[in-house]
Formats: C-alpha cells, structure tokens, sequence
C-alpha cells in the first residue's frame, strides 16, 4: 500500500514540475515577443521603415538559425540512439534480424541531419 502512495507522490509532483516549466517558458516567450514588439515600435516611429525592416529580418535569420541548429542536435542524437540500439539488438539477439530494429532511429537521424543541411540552409536573398 505504501508503493501505491509513493507512486501517486511522485506522479503528482512529475506532473506538477512539468506544468511549472511549460508555464514559466510561455511566459519567457510572451516577455520575448513583448520586447520584439516594443523595440519594433520604436523603430517605427522614428519614421524610416530601412532599419525596421532590417530588424524583422535580423529576427527571422535568427530563428531559422535556431530551427537549423535544433533539427541538426535531434538529428545527432536520433543517430547516435540508432547506432546504439543496433549494436546492443545485434549482440542481445545473434542469430536474429532484431537489430534491424535499431535501422529506424538510425534513418530518422539521417533525415534530421538532411533536412537540417539541405532543405534549411541559409538562402542568400536575390538582391
């Protein structure tokens, strides 16, 4: 009876963590886009749109960076749990195709990485 209630601790206090940290990086996100927005009202008003629009493009290069650099770390490490899974299933399991398993993560990985430096490298802007 004792398990059950430390089980139910535990859950509820996982459950509890998680809602705080979804919570506290919203608002991180709200504060973020609150400063952008501010910043680009000041721009605004100084009544010449060349460095506003300077500014939105300094933010999208920004985050499409950030996006390239997390497909590109989930890739890595899809990869390398794919390597992983393979050598363990085909030493755990000789004599069997189980490690054919461990091909899966493998090729996500591969396609993270290929998605990360194909499909969103930086474009250079037609001038």
């Amino acid at each position: 009876m004792a398990a059950f209630w430390m089980i139910t601790i535990v859950v509820a206090a996982s459950l509890a963590f998680i809602s705080v940290m979804v919570w506290l990086e919203n608002r991180r996100q709200e504060r973020e886009a609150h400063y952008r927005n501010e910043m680009a009202q000041r721009i605004a008003e100084a009544r010449d749109p060349a460095p506003l629009l300077a500014y939105v493009r300094e933010l999208e290069r920004i985050a499409a960076l950030r996006t390239r650099t997390k497909a590109r770390a989930a890739g890595v490490i899809t990869l390398a749990v794919g390597i992983a899974m393979t050598l363990l299933l085909f030493k755990a399991a000789q004599g069997t195709a189980a490690y054919l398993v461990g091909l899966i993560p493998l090729l996500v990985g591969v396609a993270l990485l290929i998605l990360s430096e194909l499909i969103l490298r930086p474009r250079i802007p037609a001038a």
